[in-house]
């Protein structure tokens, strides 16, 4: 199933990305790479840990939340989609807020991991009178 998400995600517009049921970043795509400032060959897989450290899930204040309470900690623990909102370090926009909804990757008695989505939060345009 890995390798069809992994083809899912290569062709999408959406920033995406792929896990292990641990957690370890598998692959992203480049919409992903785009919004991260570097593409998935500078990077290569990651402990969920250190994908935490560099790009989230952070506070309005930049501080590292845990782990824990990510999206995609919820859909591998739970099996379950989870969806969330916090910041991230994305590229040269610096820590900015995201939606992320992750999705476990399921197959008869088999947990296989995790497909993410995310992107940014755009400011409201201000209201004109």
């Amino acid at each position: 199933m890995l390798v069809q998400a992994r083809n899912l995600i290569t062709n999408l517009a959406l920033p995406a990305l792929l896990s292990d049921p641990d957690g370890q970043l598998l692959f992203f795509n480049d919409a992903a790479a785009s919004l991260l400032g570097r593409g998935f060959e500078e990077v290569g897989r990651l402990p969920r840990e250190q994908w935490a450290r560099e790009v989230g899930p952070f506070d309005d204040q930049g501080r590292a939340l845990l782990a824990d309470s990510a999206p995609i900690v919820s859909a591998l623990q739970s099996g379950r989609p989870a969806h969330g909102r916090f910041h991230a370090r994305l590229g040269e926009a610096g820590v900015c807020e995201v939606e992320v909804t992750a999705l476990p990757l399921l197959e008869p008695d088999c947990f296989e991991g995790a497909l993410v989505v995310f992107w940014p939060v755009q400011a409201a345009a201000p209201k004109t009178s």
